[in-house]
């Protein structure tokens, strides 16, 4: 699957600069997250269980 596809967002902790950002895009088997400044990168490709670790992990810190 193409990232093109995708309906990425930004992170609610982006800020207002625009520096370091991260867009996110969910498809119903992968979560997709990729640097906002340079979207040429390949995307980091996650299952949702490794996600929802993720996001579980980073709201406890």
């Amino acid at each position: 699957m193409s990232d093109q596809k995708l309906a990425w967002f930004k992170s609610s902790y982006s800020g207002s600069t625009g520096n370091n950002c991260i867009e996110v895009g969910t498809l119903p088997d992968s979560i997709h997250v990729r640097d906002s400044k340079d979207v040429r990168i390949t995307p980091l490709v996650l299952t949702p269980a490794a996600w929802a670790a993720f996001t579980t992990g980073a709201s406890n810190s």
